[in-house]
């Protein structure tokens, strides 16, 4: 069975202030409590809308445990590896028009 015990209130805490670094709009839905439900929305500079949610344990590697975060946007039809707070955030800030 899938786990999200990884997605911690200060790794929530993490994502949300690499996104506020990054210049992103951002909200979520308040489901820190219950991560496998946690969605984070964000704005990229050009408009378009990426879902960022916690990986599950399956997904991690032991190697890189701070790679929690995967986003989709589905105007591009694309995702991200799972990646860090502050590569998500980079990621998103970055991606092409």
């Amino acid at each position: 069975m899938a786990t999200f015990t990884h997605a911690t209130a200060e790794r929530c805490a993490q994502l949300g202030r690499a996104l506020t670094a990054a210049g992103l709009s951002w909200s979520d839905n308040g489901r820190q409590d219950d991560p496998q439900y946690l969605t984070y929305t964000v704005t990229d500079p050009h408009g378009r809308t990426w879902q960022i949610s916690p990986a599950t344990n399956f997904q991690i590697s032991p190697s890189s445990p701070g790679r929690i975060w995967e986003a989709s946007c589905g105007a591009l039809m694309t995702s991200t590896p799972v990646l860090s707070a502050c590569r998500v955030a980079e990621h998103l800030k970055n991606v092409l028009a």
